[in-house]
């Protein structure tokens, strides 16, 4: 696989989850009520519409607005200009390895769009078991963790440097 090939799979795969990933927040948007719930899987799946003003698992949810912003902001901008270089040092054998970077990209720039937009992120995926829930999540979120499991694969079982 040539240089050009390895960016071409990483703009096709940080292009296609972010169309995705803006496509399902603006079908919950316009299609599900604020705090509804569509059960989709009984006493497993269900389709909701809440927005995380918050990180992961809502942390920093109570921090003033401006504070937020800056903080995820930054956080994203550096997570994309790290992932970017990592995948410019990333052998072009690797290809799942793009593959992953290009998923922590995009995820990355899905949640920032909703940042910069609403000041908060949409989420609508609620996974649970009984009374155990999840925390609701989006498909960006799906992306930056498939993403990351696949970079620490290639960390821990192939052992390519960072």
């Amino acid at each position: 696989m040539q240089d050009i090939n390895k960016h071409l799979i990483f703009a096709g795969v940080s292009g296609l989850v972010l169309l995705l990933d803006q496509w399902t927040k603006w079908l919950i948007l316009n299609t599900v009520d604020l705090y509804h719930s569509i059960t989709v899987i009984p006493g497993f799946f269900n389709i909701v519409h809440v927005q995380n003003p918050g990180g992961a698992f809502g942390i920093f949810a109570g921090e003033t607005g401006m504070i937020r912003a800056i903080l995820f902001g930054v956080i994203a901008m550096i997570a994309v200009v790290l992932v970017c270089y990592l995948h410019y040092r990333t052998p072009k054998e690797y290809r799942l390895l793009t593959v992953g970077f290009g998923l922590i990209f995009s995820g990355a720039i899905g949640n920032l769009i909703d940042r910069v937009r609403f000041g908060k992120v949409i989420d609508f995926i609620d996974i649970y078991l009984g009374a155990y829930h999840w925390p609701a999540f989006n498909v960006a979120d799906s992306a930056i963790t498939v993403g990351m499991g696949i970079f620490a694969y290639y960390m821990i079982v192939k052992k390519v440097p960072a």
